[in-house]
């Protein structure tokens, strides 16, 4: 079992920058893909980034790329997302999620979930 903590959201104008963390208990995690997940308000959730362990791959959706980075710290159990140069539409419940997918930009086979924090970019 995994325990999932994100942390990190909050307001922050266009432009700006914020750096999600994501903080795993439990099991080891150091063998999970490690992703991002976003949902808007009335918007399905859509992938973000992801961290595959096997391979050290990493993938970002188009919307996010060249300005959202990815990157894990196995020693402390934790998953990073550096996000810059904001914009509004970034404005979402941003989740971590841990498991083994065959997509890793897809959310089947991510068993572990944290509860989300919120995001907002202003204009």
């Amino acid at each position: 079992q995994v325990q999932l903590v994100e942390s990190g959201g909050g307001l922050v104008q266009a432009g700006g920058s914020l750096r999600l963390s994501c903080a795993a208990s439990g099991r080891t995690f150091n063998t999970y893909t490690m992703g991002w997940f976003r949902q808007a308000p009335g918007k399905e959730r859509e992938f973000v980034a992801a961290f595959r362990w096997s391979g050290g791959n990493t993938y970002y959706a188009d919307s996010v790329k060249g300005r959202f980075t990815i990157s894990r710290d196995n020693a402390k159990n934790t998953v990073y997302l550096q996000m810059n140069s904001l914009k509004p539409e970034d404005t979402a419940v941003y989740y971590c999620a841990a498991g083994t997918p065959l997509i890793a930009t897809a959310s089947p086979g991510y068993y572990y979930w944290g509860p989300g924090t919120q995001v907002t970019v202003s204009s």
